[in-house]
């Protein structure tokens, strides 16, 4: 085991980092701030961060497999043209929700786009309580509802043999698995994996890694945490220099550096005099493990 190493990288501090994604091709990082409305990507060659900026709070991207990207945008799904900066609205959901956006989503290995809805937060973490609901978009931009009833939708990803789901509807404190249909994309039999402890509070962001484990962004846990879904134990916290981690995911050559988002957002001048790296992306490297690269959009 090789000793580990965390550091930030590019020099960008975001109010609500979120959804880290590697984009192979670019040999770059891409991720949002959901409030501060941009979308980056952090170049590992140039070590730059690239941003443009959007109307609405952006709260996930995704690779296109025909190029570009696609992203959660307010309550609409959208494509964005990177060098252009031209967004382009490919469906709205949650209508009757005016208070509502979309937070965490992720591309199944079938090339769908599962994001999930929560009402506005009042301040981190308080909001209206069973607004959200979970939904895919499909290759032919249809979209298909799962369920409501959701608070804070957040982490998702597969199982190597892409037959089971898992997600994390973050109040529940909880990381929750369903039966998965990769021909379909339908889900079922939900159940619980892992149950969070008092001092990992809440269970954000998520990636797989090519062992099968889970890791768990904690926010307001300052903390990564690695999962065993089988046995529903834990098996490592890696303790970041900020208490609001947000998500992760593997990146760089091999896929075996791991990426942190943060956010800054409810933190007092005190707190970030504390945590001056609040709202960074940080890089862990020599954690032993490698990831699984991200799927690509197919529309």
């Amino acid at each position: 085991m090789s000793s580990m190493k965390i550091e930030c990288v590019g020099s960008e501090s975001n109010r609500l980092g979120e959804s880290p994604v590697w984009d192979e091709k670019e040999s770059a990082l891409l991720y949002v701030d959901i409030t501060g409305r941009k979308v980056c990507r952090w170049s590992s060659v140039t070590n730059q961060v690239q941003a443009i900026s959007v109307e609405a709070p952006v709260s996930s991207v995704a690779i296109r497999k025909c190029g570009d990207y696609v992203i959660t945008l307010g309550t609409r799904f959208a494509t964005l043209k990177w060098k252009e900066q031209q967004v382009t609205t490919i469906v709205q959901v949650d209508k009757d929700k005016p208070n509502n956006r979309f937070n965490d989503g992720k591309v199944d290995p079938a090339g769908r786009y599962f994001a999930g809805t929560m009402a506005e937060e009042i301040r981190p973490a308080v909001l209206e309580r069973h607004q959200g609901s979970l939904y895919t978009l499909f290759s032919d931009f249809s979209v298909v509802k799962h369920f409501d009833q959701v608070d804070i939708s957040n982490g998702l990803d597969w199982s190597l043999d892409h037959k089971t789901f898992f997600y994390i509807d973050s109040l529940s404190y909880s990381v929750d698995a369903f039966d998965y249909d990769l021909q379909t994309g339908k889900i079922g039999n939900r159940r619980n994996v892992y149950k969070l402890e008092k001092e990992e509070s809440i269970p954000d962001g998520m990636c797989i890694d090519t062992e099968g484990k889970l890791w768990v962004a904690c926010y307001d846990g300052g903390r990564v945490i690695r999962l065993d879904p089988e046995t529903g134990k834990r098996l490592q916290t890696v303790k970041l220099p900020v208490d609001k981690t947000t998500s992760c995911c593997f990146g760089g050559k091999d896929y075996s550096e791991m990426y942190v988002t943060s956010a800054s957002d409810g933190m007092d001048k005190e707190g970030l005099s504390r945590q001056p790296q609040a709202g960074r992306v940080f890089k862990i490297t020599g954690l032993g493990v490698k990831g699984v690269p991200p799927y690509p959009f197919a529309g």
